[in-house]
């Protein structure tokens, strides 16, 4: 079994800096809320130094990817221009089919490693926050809550930031993001604070409130394992461009330390670590 998975539906992109081979994707897999992502010849470069160079990707609506490489590899600087954070040098990002907007507006939200929440504010107050300018101002405390008990922190909202745990506070963070009910979530290395044991809850948590509401999300990630259990696919980024782009055609929830689980988690280590 595990040499048919991995001659047919592990096949990958196979791409160096010389050539490219054909791919293989997986199907997203939940209904739909999300929207379609086309990167075409995504340039960035900060003064002499090229960060990504030519990168060429697509989203379905819905699809789950998981962007994984190198420290300074290029990860997080393709999720800000995803946004309109940052301008690229050359290239195209369209999003549902039009010019991404500028820092992403209601259509795509931004949740960032830290949950940046207001110590000021109480919880629920925290949430209104991401709701859109265009709601009332009186329905905002309402979709909050609604957002909150998505996340399972309905009786928090009144609390201060500083009482939860970290993990309470991404979930936050995350409800916080979920009020605008956003298309498209970038997600850059959230969970990499939080301890071992709460960051694979919080994995199978963020896995949960996708599935419920079919965003399409884009997640950075230095831990290829959380890669696999969440996405449809990881991309690879090396050198500034895309060395590797594998599905993942495994049944949910992922069972870790399957053959399966780990033959798709190989296949990528050992392209990132090729020829160090």
């Amino acid at each position: 079994m595990l040499e048919a998975l991995t001659a047919t539906s592990l096949a990958p992109l196979q791409r160096d800096r010389t050539g490219a081979a054909a791919r293989t994707v997986a199907e997203p897999s939940v209904a739909t809320g999300g929207t379609a992502v086309s990167i075409t010849g995504l340039t960035k470069r900060y003064g002499d130094k090229t960060v990504l160079s030519g990168i060429d990707l697509s989203f379905r609506a819905g699809e789950f990817v998981a962007i994984v490489g190198r420290s300074g590899c290029g990860k997080s600087t393709l999720l800000r221009l995803l946004l309109g954070l940052e301008k690229p040098e050359g290239g195209e990002i369209r999003i549902g089919g039009q010019p991404a907007p500028r820092a992403g507006g209601d259509v795509a939200r931004f949740i960032f490693q830290e949950p940046r929440l207001l110590p000021w504010q109480r919880v629920l107050d925290n949430v209104a926050l991401g709701a859109s300018r265009t709601v009332p101002a009186d329905r905002r405390r309402p979709l909050a809550q609604e957002a909150l008990k998505e996340v399972g922190l309905a009786d928090r909202g009144g609390e201060w930031p500083s009482v939860l745990s970290g993990g309470q506070r991404q979930r936050v963070a995350l409800a916080r993001a979920l009020v605008s009910h956003p298309k498209l979530l970038a997600l850059d290395e959230p969970l990499g604070a939080l301890d071992a044991l709460t960051r694979i809850e919080m994995q199978g948590f963020l896995e949960r409130v996708w599935k419920h509401q079919g965003f399409t999300a884009v997640l950075v990630t230095h831990d290829v394992s959380e890669a696999v259990a969440l996405a449809d696919r990881i991309v690879l980024i090396d050198g500034g461009r895309v060395a590797l782009d594998v599905a993942v055609p495994l049944a949910r929830p992922r069972v870790r330390g399957s053959a399966e689980f780990g033959a798709i988690e190989g296949q990528v280590l050992d392209r990132l670590f090729a020829g160090r």
